[in-house]
């Protein structure tokens, strides 16, 4: 008879985005998968739930004060009821949540709860209130949980120090070794014709939905100095999101609309990371990004913001720069640098991504998951 898992996130795109790894690998070995999510794929322009054997779209709210996370719970516990679990793996706040409460029961009589945890909300640095809020909440339903999964070294570090449960640590969730690998100067600059550049073009990428945590805001600020300096510059964002008005407004502004490209969300990020040379993250606060991991398998230099998710993959003047989130000019400076002198940083990129390709964290879940 097969195992059944249910592996729950607040959206069903963070489950398609971010799991896909871990479901080839269960469903390889005999497991049922269920997904229980809000369903928003209709917003990601041809993004596919793969591996599921069940879907229940649940109406999570990003939100755990929201009151319509009520409506969700309630229907999570029907799921829950109908079915007999043998593991029950949630991610993200909310639906790590709603899941570990409405799993108690199926805990009871045998069912595993994992949690990922992708990058909690308190941190060192982080704001006092995010420490108020959010940590007596993961520290109580730690109670709720078997393996709590860490991504970065740094959440492994506190939650093995402070919550009462197990706690594995796991290079990210499997960025795609198949769509992301480096390419020659040759097949770069095709690629860049291809997509409708000019082979000079001083191409920089941005990744992420946007929204303001993401901070898009500051590469444009950024640009706005680079183009004093490099006149041929782009800037390609990929992502939508509610920010996306006022970045066109802020491009407007500075009549930018020659050197800052907003993509939307595009399934052909791959292309775009190919021909660019370096890639940006402005984002005030990350758990393990994989944009940042996809360029670097890629082979790209990195310029980020100083926070832990970035500090677990970019070190300063090896693959790249870590600045302050909000400080445009040394964006731009250290872009600069990039684009107009050589450096090895492709080579170390590509090195220091290796631990973080899927097929070894598939390896690391095969142990947590104790299969074969």
């Amino acid at each position: 008879m097969s195992k059944k898992v249910l592996i729950t996130a607040t959206l069903q795109s963070h489950i398609c985005q971010f799991h896909k790894p871990l479901m080839k690998m269960l469903k390889e070995n005999g497991y049922e998968i269920y997904v229980a999510a809000r369903d928003n794929l209709a917003e990601k322009n041809g993004l596919k739930m793969e591996y599921a054997d069940k879907v229940y779209d649940i109406p999570f709210k990003r939100s755990p004060f929201h009151p319509g996370n009520l409506k969700a719970y309630k229907m999570l516990k029907k799921v829950l009821k109908e079915n007999s679990f043998d593991v029950i793996h949630c991610n993200t706040p909310v639906g790590g949540i709603l899941t570990r409460l409405a799993a108690k029961g199926q805990r009871k009589n045998g069912a595993k709860v994992f949690y990922t945890a992708h990058g909690f909300h308190f941190y060192d640095g982080a704001p006092k209130k995010n420490w108020i809020v959010y940590y007596p909440i993961e520290k109580l339903f730690s109670r709720y949980t078997d393996k709590l999964i860490t991504i970065t070294k740094e959440d492994f570090a506190l939650a093995q120090a402070r919550f009462k449960c197990k706690t594995c640590y796991i290079h990210g969730v499997g960025a795609n070794s198949e769509r992301y690998v480096p390419h020659t100067e040759q097949e770069k600059t095709e690629m860049r014709r291809k997509l409708g550049f000019r082979d000079d073009d001083k191409i920089i990428i941005n990744v992420g939905e946007l929204l303001p945590n993401k901070n898009q805001k500051t590469a444009v600020l950024a640009v706005r100095e680079l183009v004093k300096r490099i006149p041929d510059v782009k800037l390609l964002i990929a992502g939508n999101g509610v920010e996306k008005d006022n970045l066109e407004k802020l491009i407007s502004d500075y009549h930018l609309e020659k050197n800052v490209i907003l993509l939307g969300y595009t399934m052909e990020l791959p292309s775009y990371i190919t021909a660019s040379d370096v890639l940006i993250s402005c984002s005030y606060r990350e758990g393990l990004p994989m944009n940042i991991l996809e360029a670097m398998m890629s082979g790209k230099p990195i310029v980020a913001s100083n926070n832990r998710g970035h500090r677990e993959l970019v070190k300063n003047e090896k693959n790249g720069y870590l600045v302050k989130a909000d400080d445009y000019a040394e964006y731009a400076s250290r872009l600069a640098t990039i684009l107009l002198h050589q450096n090895d940083f492709a080579a170390a990129s590509l090195k220091m991504a290796e631990p973080f390709k899927d097929y070894n964290v598939v390896n690391e879940l095969k142990l947590i998951y104790e299969v074969d």
